[in-house]
C-alpha cells in the first residue's frame, strides 16, 4: 500500500492524559484532512507520554488491511503515521529481507517503518527515494521524529501551541486541537503579499512553521522549544557538488542520459493498482512525461486537459495534438468563465493557508476532471526550475550577459531614469505602438516590467535581482496594519555564494523557494482536495542531480530555456507540435476583477470590512484597486494576493 494520505498528531508536556481524550482529539484532527485519505483512518495513543497520532488513508497499491496506520514496527519500538510513497520500496525490501527481517505485508509503510527500526532515522532518510512526510514516535527514547521529502512534495506543518506540540499535513488539522491559538503572523502575511504564498519556514500562524524540504526534527516533549531542524539533503549541496564536476559531453550524450533517467523516473512512478493518468498541457514538461509514459505502456495512457474560451489562456488545442500524436486516451474539458469563477469562493478552504497563484483555479479544475477517471496523475512540474524554463531565467541570461559588464554606477543611473517614468506612461506608450505595430509590441503590463527591469539594472547580487523579479508588492507592509517582514533565509549568501553563474543562482533560488512553497503547494492542495494523488517524475533525485551537472549553456540556448528536455521530447513528438512561446497555466484574473469578480472584490475590500478584520490597510489597497479599475495600471497579481489573504482570513475567522 502506497500511503498517500493525511497525517496529524501531537505530543504534550504533561504526561498521563486521559486515553479517550487523546484518541478523540487525534480523530478530530485527522478528520480535518479526510479529503486526503477517504479510504480508511486510524489513531494510536500513549496516555503515559500524552502522545496521539492520527491518519487518513488513500489506498493506491495493495489496499489490504495490512497497510493500516498508525503502524507499529515488529519490535514495538516505532509507531508511524506516513503520507507518501517510496519509489525504491522494492530495493529497500530486499535489503531488509537480506538481513533477516520478515515483513508482514507489501506496503511501503512497513518497509519505511522496519528500515527505521533497523538503521535509524538518518540512515533511512539517506536511502529512501520518494515523496513523503511522516511522524514517528520512538517509544524507547520518548521522542517524536518529523521528516519531509527532499524537494518538499508533501507538506508538513508543526509547532508548539501552549503545552502541546502539534503537527499535520494541513493547518486545518492543527486548528482542531484545543491548544491551538491561531494568532496571525503579520510578517508572514507580508511575505504572502510579496510572493503570492507564505514563504517557508514560516506559516500564516505564529508559532507554527513548515518543516523545510529535505529535513527532519526530533521533538522531546520534556524539553520544549530546543528542537533543531536538521538537513539530510539539500539543493545547495547537490548544486555545489554537481557544478564542480561537470564532465565534457557531446549534445547526444546529454540527451541520451537525460532520456534514460526520465524513463526510469517515470516507470517507477507508474506503479499503481488503481487507474493512473497524467496532466497534459501540451507544453514541454508535461508532453515529455506523457511521451515517456506512453513509450513504456502497453495501453493508451489516460491524459487530461482543461481548456478556456479565452484564446490567450488556452492550451487545450496544443495538448490535443500532442495526445493524438502519442496515441493517448485523451479527455479535455472546456471551462466556461462561470465554472471557473464558481471555484473562487472555494479557494480559502482548498488551500488552507493564504495562497494566490492564479493558476490554482485551472489546477483544481484539472484535478476534478482527472479524478473522475483516475486516482493517480503524473505531472510535469519541476522542469522550469531545473532547466531554466521561466521567462525570468531567459530574460536574465539575455540581459545580464550584456549589462553585467557595464559598471554598476552607470547601471544605477539608467535605472533611475527608467523609474522616473510612471508605469502608466509606459503602458500607454505600448498601447499606442501596439495599435500601429501589433506584432512588434506584444508585451502586456509593460510599465510593471520596465520597473522590474530597472531594479534588475541596479542589482549587484541574487537577493537584489530575485526579490524585484518575484515581488508583487515591492513593500508589502504598506498594505497591512502594523506589519514588518521576516528576513528571507533563502536569500542568505551562504546558500548561493558557491554558484558563480548569476542565472544559475536564480534557478537555485526558485528551487528552494518558489518550487516547494508555490508550485508543489498548488498541485498538492488542488489535487488532494479531490482525493487525487499526483506524482512528479522530473523531481526524482537522479534527475535533479543530473540537471545540476549541466551548465547553464546546456539548458538555455538561443534565448530559449529547457534545451535538454526539448531535445528529448523531439525524439517522440515533432518540434512543430511543442515549440512555441511559453504560456502560463492561468486565467484572465485582471479582466475578471474589472468584470464578473468586481463586486466580490469590492465587498471583500470594503473599508468597514477591512477595519473589522484588522489585518489589511485599506488606503494602499484601494489606491491600487481604483487604478486597476480605471485601466491606468494592471495590478492583477498584487490585488489577487490581497483578496486571497482577506478571503482566507474571513473564511477561517482567524484571530489577530
Amino acid at each position: 500500500m502506497l500511503a498517500v494520505c493525511g497525517i496529524a498528531g501531537f505530543v504534550g508536556m504533561e504526561p498521563n492524559k486521559d486515553a479517550d481524550w487523546l484518541r478523540t482529539t487525534a480523530q478530530f484532527m485527522a478528520g480535518a484532512v479526510h479529503h486526503r485519505g477517504p479510504d480508511d483512518g486510524g489513531t494510536w495513543t500513549d496516555s503515559d507520554a500524552s502522545v496521539a497520532l492520527g491518519h487518513r488513508r488513500l489506498s493506491i497499491v495493495d489496499v489490504s488491511p495490512l497497510g493500516h496506520q498508525p503502524m507499529a514496527s515488529a519490535d514495538g519500538r516505532w509507531i508511524l503515521v506516513y503520507n507518501g510513497e517510496l519509489y525504491n520500496s522494492q530495493e529497500l525490501r530486499i535489503r531488509l529481507e537480506g538481513r533477516g527481517t520478515r515483513l508482514r505485508g507489501t506496503s511501503d509503510t512497513e518497509v519505511l517503518l522496519e528500515h527505521l527500526a533497523a538503521y535509524g532515522i538518518e540512515a533511512t532518510l539517506a536511502q529512501v527515494d520518494g515523496m513523503f512526510a511522516f511522524g514517528a514516535w520512538d517509544r524507547r527514547r520518548r521522542i517524536l521524529v518529523l521528516a519531509r521529502d527532499r524537494v518538499g512534495e508533501k507538506p508538513l506543518y508543526w509547532g508548539w501551541q501552549g503545552k502541546s506540540m502539534l503537527f499535520g499535513s494541513e493547518l486545518a488539522a492543527l486548528r482542531r486541537h484545543p491548544d491551538f491559538r491561531g494568532s496571525i503572523d503579520r510578517a508572514a502575511a507580508a511575505g504572502m503579499l510579496r510572493y503570492g504564498f507564505v514563504p517557508g519556514p514560516y506559516s500564516i500562524y505564529e508559532g507554527i512553521g513548515k518543516l523545510p524540504q529535505g529535513s527532519f526534527v526530533e521533538v522531546d516533549p520534556s524539553r520544549p522549544g530546543v528542537e533543531q531542524v536538521r538537513t539530510y539533503w539539500s539543493f545547495r549541496e547537490v548544486a555545489e557538488l554537481e557544478s564542480r564536476r561537470r564532465p565534457t559531453r557531446t549534445d547526444v550524450d546529454v540527451i541520451d542520459e537525460l532520456e534514460r533517467l526520465l524513463r526510469d523516473a517515470v516507470r517507477s512512478r507508474m506503479v499503481a493498482d488503481v487507474p493512473l493518468g497524467a496532466f497534459l498541457s501540451g507544453g514541454i514538461d508535461s508532453s515529455t512525461i506523457v511521451a515517456m509514459m506512453q513509450a513504456q505502456s502497453s495501453e493508451p495512457v489516460k491524459t487530461f486537459t482543461v481548456g478556456f474560451q479565452e484564446q490567450s489562456y488556452d492550451e487545450a488545442s496544443h495538448a490535443r495534438q500532442v495526445a493524438h500524436h502519442l496515441g493517448t486516451e485523451h479527455t479535455e474539458l472546456y471551462v466556461s468563465p462561470k465554472e471557473a469563477l464558481d471555484v473562487v469562493p472555494l479557494l480559502p478552504s482548498i488551500f488552507d493557508e493564504p495562497f494566490a497563484d492564479v493558476s490554482q483555479i485551472p489546477t483544481y479544475l484539472l484535478s476534478v476532471l482527472a479524478r473522475e477517471r483516475v486516482k493517480v496523475a503524473l505531472s510535469g512540474d519541476g522542469g522550469d526550475e531545473l532547466f531554466g524554463g521561466y521567462t525570468r531565467h531567459t530574460f536574465h541570461r539575455r540581459v545580464w550577459g550584456r549589462l553585467g559588464r557595464v559598471p554598476a554606477p552607470l547601471r544605477s543611473a539608467a535605472a533611475r531614469v527608467i523609474q522616473r517614468v510612471p508605469p502608466g506612461r509606459w503602458d500607454a506608450a505600448a498601447n499606442h505602438l501596439r495599435a500601429v505595430l501589433p506584432a512588434a509590441v506584444p508585451t502586456a503590463r509593460l510599465g510593471e516590467k520596465m520597473q522590474r527591469g530597472a531594479a534588475l539594472l541596479a542589482a549587484s547580487d541574487p537577493e537584489h535581482v530575485y526579490r524585484p523579479l518575484r515581488s508583487h508588492w515591492n513593500d508589502p507592509t504598506v498594505a497591512l496594519v502594523e506589519a514588518s517582514e521576516h528576513s528571507d533565509p533563502a536569500l542568505d549568501p551562504a546558500h548561493w555564494a558557491s554558484l558563480t553563474d548569476p542565472t544559475e543562482r536564480l534557478m537555485f533560488l526558485d528551487s528552494i523557494t518558489y518550487l516547494p512553497d508555490d508550485v508543489l503547494v498548488k498541485v498538492d492542495r488542488a489535487a488532494m482536495a479531490t482525493s487525487l494523488e499526483t506524482r512528479v517524475p522530473l523531481l526524482a533525485p537522479s534527475v535533479v542531480s543530473y540537471a545540476w551537472s549541466l551548465a547553464v549553456e546546456e539548458k538555455i540556448r538561443n534565448g530559449q530555456g529547457k534545451w535538454p528536455l526539448r531535445a528529448v521530447l523531439h525524439r517522440y513528438v515533432p518540434p512543430a507540435l511543442v515549440d512555441r512561446p511559453k504560456m502560463g497555466f492561468g486565467v484572465p484574473v485582471g479582466e475578471w476583477l474589472r468584470g464578473p469578480l468586481r463586486q466580490w472584490g469590492e465587498d471583500l475590500l470594503h473599508p468597514d470590512a477591512l477595519r473589522r478584520g484588522g489585518l489589511v490597510d485599506s488606503r494602499a489597497v484601494h489606491e491600487r484597486w481604483n487604478q486597476h479599475q480605471s485601466g491606468a495600471r494592471d495590478w492583477s497579481f498584487a490585488l489577487w494576493d490581497v483578496l486571497m489573504l482577506v478571503a482566507w482570513h474571513g473564511d477561517h475567522q482567524a484571530s489577530v
